[in-house]
């Protein structure tokens, strides 16, 4: 998606030729989390990257963990039964392996315990003559907290404990560990570029790393972690002018009553999906992102002040468009911090004194710039930009309007945004502009580049995204239908129309920001529909609208 401005003659990206990484690690140190991260990075650059892991395969082709013979996980010598089995698991593995680099594959990342010298010794060399280069991965982890939590979280989801005790699985599963500490061989060799993570992000070790897409790997790595949060997305509320991007107006009433809604949905909601997952709701923070515009911040405004505003008026001044001052329950700082590009950024932090949430302004996050199409219906578009219009419907990811963004741009725009999101460890809401919820989403998703715009943001929704393992665990969740839904216009009675009337009520004064293109002539993309797109995942994630009430 923020693919580079070249390509080469191969299709290989950065001239760094193919790439193989080999995961090292005992079982529950954070490889599979590890590798599936970096999986979605990767692509997000335009890399063709895939993981092949070994569970993964040998559970497809041979079962669960009671369907193999009792010496498979075991130390010692093992049965003619067993290492015919375990070499047609590795073998089909490196078949996956070799067959995607013949496709065109650029990066693949082996996902294995590969905790044996002499094996991946004998891996780096077969394909290090074949003109592959070899990174060696290994994670360690002595925190106990991290591997238990690790094990309780994913192991014993997995299909080889399907139908086990949670308790019977977790001491079943420590024995395979003990197992293989026996056998097990850290990476001491320096023959190959080797990383080492310990505790998954605590620190790190680099060996010999060269290249720009190597440095790369080596800087996401060098933020991400695993400790269990939820990520919330929502919209802004409604401003008192909508169709224009030039005006940064403040929220309508209507807008403001949304942002109140949204607070005690937020809260609401966050509080029964921790209780579930065995948190208490009061002993973590939220931190809220949002953009500079003040229908963002604002929005946010709520979730500042102890008790919920019961003096929302029902026509606000105009000079309160310009109202910069966060509640007096909250204090407010600048802080300026340098990028990865080198530059210096200013982000607002502001801070509740009485509850446990923090708000951050960040200047990446403002909507998608639509240049000379501000104001303007799609007729009108279509009717003043004929040659414009018809490349836009073409190809809505990488057409930019003159003096405008195309979403290519905006997903170059918000990489530092993504680090920023791997990094944070604390439970997100991030309140933002559809433009940016879009591209975000299809980062943790994992869509494609050409589905971005086609991505349906309705302001109403809320979107839960529960960062797993195997991919993402993503529920939507419905709690407005108030003015500002679809647009202008509407009476706010709560009831729901069919989809021509819905298409006919949209704010079109605003299309490049609200209007979803589908590419492919395909249904267009719905907080319901991403609801199911939580690839890698062994339990998919309600795809419908909850009640919000």
């Amino acid at each position: 998606m923020a693919a580079p401005l070249y390509t080469t003659a191969s299709g290989l990206l950065f001239h760094a030729g193919k790439i193989l990484i080999l995961t090292v690690g005992l079982p529950a140190r954070g490889k599979t989390h590890i590798s599936r991260a970096l999986e979605r990075y990767l692509r997000w650059m335009g890399v063709k990257t895939q993981v092949v892991s070994l569970g993964d395969y040998r559970r497809k082709t041979l079962g669960g963990a009671k369907k193999l013979p009792p010496d498979y996980f075991t130390l010692g010598e093992k049965s003619p039964e067993t290492m015919a089995l375990r070499k047609m698991v590795s073998d089909g593995c490196e078949k996956l392996i070799g067959d995607f680099f013949e496709s065109g594959g650029q990066v693949v990342i082996y996902d294995a315990n590969n905790g044996s010298r002499t094996t991946r010794q004998a891996l780096a060399e077969k394909y290090d003559k074949q003109g592959i280069h070899v990174i060696i991965l290994e994670s360690v982890c002595d925190n106990n907290e991290i591997i238990e939590t690790n094990i309780r979280n994913v192991k014993i989801s997995s299909p080889d404990y399907r139908g086990w005790d949670p308790d019977k699985a977790v001491q079943d599963y420590y024995e395979r560990i003990r197992d293989r500490e026996k056998s097990y061989e850290t990476v001491e060799e320096t023959t190959w570029p080797f990383i080492r993570i310990i505790n998954v992000g605590e620190k790190m070790m680099v060996n010999n790393i060269r290249g720009y897409l190597q440095s790369r790997i080596v800087f996401f790595l060098m933020n991400i972690h695993n400790r269990p949060r939820m990520i919330y997305f929502a919209r802004s509320g409604q401003s008192l002018i909508e169709h224009s991007y030039k005006a940064d107006s403040d929220l309508s009433p209507a807008g403001w009553e949304y942002s109140e809604r949204l607070k005690e949905f937020v809260v609401e909601r966050r509080a029964k999906s921790l209780e579930q997952r065995g948190f208490d709701p009061n002993d973590r923070r939220l931190v809220i992102w949002t953009s500079t515009r003040r229908r963002a911040h604002h929005t946010a405004w709520p979730f500042l002040t102890p008790t919920p505003s019961t003096s929302i008026p029902q026509q606000l001044p105009l000079a309160t468009s310009h109202l910069t001052v966060p509640p007096q329950s909250a204090v407010a700082r600048n802080v300026v911090t340098t990028d990865e590009a080198g530059e210096l950024t200013e982000t607002k932090v502001t801070t509740s004194s009485s509850l446990k949430v923090k708000v951050i302004e960040k200047t990446q996050m403002c909507e998608i710039n639509p240049g000379v199409w501000d104001g303007l219906t799609p007729d009108q578009a279509k009717k003043f930009y004929p040659q414009e219009w018809a490349r836009f419907v073409k190809d809505p990811y990488a057409f930019r309007a003159p003096r405008a963004e195309s979403y290519h741009d905006l997903s170059v725009r918000l990489e530092p945004i993504l680090i920023e999101l791997e990094r944070e460890k604390e439970d997100l809401l991030i309140i933002g502009h559809s433009s940016v919820i879009r591209c975000l989403l299809a980062y943790l998703i994992g869509l494609p580049a050409s589905e971005i715009p086609a991505i349906e943001i309705a302001r109403g929704d809320l979107l839960e995204v529960v960062p797993t393992s195997y991919g993402v665990h993503s529920q939507a969740f419905h709690f407005w239908d108030g003015p500002g839904r679809r647009g202008e216009g509407i009476d706010g009675d709560g009831d729901h129309e069919d989809e021509e009337v819905g298409k006919s009520r949209r704010d079109e004064t605003n299309f490049y920001e609200n209007y979803a293109e589908d590419t492919k002539g395909k249904k267009r993309m719905t907080a319901m529909d991403l609801g199911c797109l939580s690839p890698g995942i062994w339990e998919g994630g309600d795809g419908g609208l909850a009640g919000g009430t």
